[in-house]
This record gives structure tokens, C-alpha cells and sequence, in this order.
């Protein structure tokens, strides 16, 4: 009677545990450039696999923070860390999904896309030296547009973003005088304008306010009905944020097998590029407390990269390429 107690005991405890073995439930943070696709793939990934991703989106610095202090199982970042950080912190980094950052306006009567803007227009307004929308500067791109005569409200991030990285790598390549008075960076001193949190609070505060101009991750644009403007590119050509030219600067790149995986992809030379494109990456511990984390991680984003390339179109996102996605998968199984 006393074995048939202790069995039944037993096979209570494995019953128990089987349920917690088999549904992972990860835990990520960082940037809010990809939280749309991330929250995507994971509802979907849950309905497939029965394991749970929660990924918070709390800014690319967050996301750093958080994986280097291991209260996370995955860290995200629109910054990419250099080599000798990742060294220093025992990081693996992967691109893990490619979109773009675009200005967007609140401006009566100007549709999405209709607005014409260059780099070093874009960044005189965010040093506040371009101050109304009826600027010279402004107009001389937009013949026969109706610019409000209104002051220019810039709104920019409030938080350490990845996304700002981007946008402030952009300024300083297209602005020598950016470069020299703001700089790059996940967190700046911003010369002018009102701070939001997270592509979200950007897209929030831009809608709210008229004459307002912002900064997003395209698919915050298109999901709350933003209007865009276009950019003249490298190659001095006025382009949209369209999946295509998101592709021609992904494709114009050069992959020079930088270890660290940290690709850089605005301001890209191709005739189609859109300027303003980038990867976001994704940050895990080399030796966790729980090794088997890890792989649940790998496993996830493997099936991101061979499952949910169309869901990541559906939202605005370029999927990796095929060379790239081999390139991480082999990353994941080296010593």
C-alpha cells in the first residue's frame, strides 16, 4: 500500500511537471522599433507551439540593460552593440527583423507621402533652425503645396531608443552641422521640441498635435494613419517608405562579416534606397543561469525567420534573406 501511495505520488509530480517542461514562456525587452512584428510572431507562435513570448517594449536601452543584468531571457536593441561590448558583457547579437524610421507630420490638408523633405532640411528642423512650416527652405520642395503658416512643434523620443540612434546616425551623415552641435546617439540633448516614450508615445503625441513633426518606426505611421514624408536619398532621388525600398537599401549594403552582426543600413547608395532603414537585434547571454533559455530563444526566432515572413510583410517589415538567416543559425550552434 505504502509503494502504491509513493507511485501515485510520483506520477502526480511528473504530471505536474510536464506542462511547465513543455510550455516555455520567454521573457524579452528593448526596442519599441520592432514590438509590433515581435508581439505578432508571438501570438502566433502561441497558438502553434503553446509557449508564451512576452517582450516588453521598453527602449533599446532597456533592452541592453535588462540582458546584461539577466533579468531577461532575450534582449532588444535598434542600437547594435560594438564587438568589444558584447566581449565585455559575454553577448551574442542577430538581426532579427529589418524596417524603417520615417518623419511623419501632422499637418491639415497634406496627405501621406506628399510632403517633400531632404536630410539637411529634416535636420535643421530638429535643431530648431527651421521654425515654421512656410519656411523658404520647406516651400522650395513642395511647389504647389499649401504649407500651414504655424510654427514647426518637433516631437522626439524621451527614452534611450535605438530608434533615436538611427535617426541621429541618418542627421549626422546627411548634416555637418548636426554632427558637430547634437551628434548620434540612443539618448541626445535635443536642441528643440517635446519628448514621447516609445515609437508609441511619438505616434501619440504627433496625432494629437497640429503642425507637429515626429519620428516613428513605419509601422506606427501605418497603423494609427500618420502621414509620411518622403526623403531625398543617397542617391538624390525622392522615395517613399514603400517594402521595396526598404529591400533596395537592405540589398545596397555591403556585408562585410562584421562579427558583431551589427549592420548598418541608412543612407545606402542604391537609386531606390529608402533612406532611413534598419535592422533590429537581438541580444542574448553567452553562458545563462539556465542554458536551456537560450535555445527556447533560438527556437523561436527560428521559426520567426521560416514561419512568419508573411506576418512580418502584413505590418511593413522586410524579413531577413535567406544568406543572412544561415548566417545566424550558424552563429547559434558555434561553440
Amino acid at each position: 500500500m505504502r509503494l502504491r501511495s509513493l507511485s501515485i505520488i510520483w506520477i502526480s509530480l511528473v504530471l505536474l511537471a510536464c506542462p511547465a517542461a513543455y510550455a516555455a514562456d520567454l521573457t524579452g525587452a528593448g526596442a519599441s522599433f520592432p514590438y509590433p512584428i515581435y508581439a505578432k510572431w508571438a501570438a502566433q507562435y502561441h497558438k502553434e507551439t503553446g509557449h508564451r513570448v512576452n517582450y516588453q517594449s521598453i527602449g533599446s536601452g532597456g533592452g541592453q540593460q535588462q540582458i546584461i543584468a539577466g533579468t531577461v531571457d532575450f534582449g532588444a536593441s535598434d542600437d547594435p552593440m560594438p564587438l568589444d561590448q558584447l566581449q565585455r558583457y559575454d553577448l551574442l547579437q542577430f538581426p532579427a527583423i529589418i524596417g524603417a524610421i520615417v518623419p511623419i507630420v501632422n499637418l491639415p490638408g497634406v496627405a501621406a507621402g506628399e510632403l517633400r523633405l531632404t536630410g539637411p532640411v529634416l535636420a535643421d528642423i530638429f535643431l530648431g533652425r527651421i521654425t515654421r512650416w512656410d519656411d523658404p527652405a520647406i516651400a522650395a520642395l513642395n511647389p504647389g503645396l499649401k504649407l500651414p503658416a504655424h510654427g514647426i512643434v518637433v516631437v522626439h523620443r524621451a527614452d534611450g531608443s535605438g530608434t533615436t540612434f538611427v535617426w541621429t546616425h541618418y542627421l549626422s551623415q546627411v548634416s555637418a552641422r548636426w554632427a558637430a552641435e547634437v551628434g548620434q546617439g540612443k539618448a541626445i540633448k535635443w536642441p528643440t521640441g517635446h519628448g514621447g516614450k516609445g515609437n508609441e508615445g511619438v505616434a501619440a503625441y504627433v496625432r494629437q498635435i497640429r503642425n507637429a513633426i515626429g519620428y516613428v518606426e513605419f509601422a506606427y505611421a501605418h497603423q494609427n494613419d500618420l502621414s509620411w514624408a518622403q526623403l531625398e536619398n543617397r542617391a538624390g532621388r525622392f522615395v517613399q517608405p514603400t517594402q521595396d525600398t526598404f529591400v533596395a537599401a537592405a540589398l545596397a549594403a555591403s556585408d562585410d562579416d562584421d562579427p558583431s552582426m551589427g549592420l548598418m543600413l541608412d543612407n545606402q547608395a542604391g537609386p531606390d534606397a529608402w533612406p532611413i532603414t534598419a535592422a533590429s537585434f537581438i541580444l542574448v547571454r553567452k553562458r545563462p543561469i539556465r542554458p536551456e533559455r537560450n535555445q527556447q530563444v533560438y527556437a523561436f526566432f527560428d521559426w520567426a525567420f521560416s514561419q512568419g515572413a508573411a506576418l512580418a510583410r502584413t505590418l511593413d517589415y522586410v524579413p531577413l534573406p535567406d544568406p543572412l538567416v544561415q548566417r545566424i543559425r550558424a552563429l547559434w550552434s558555434a561553440p
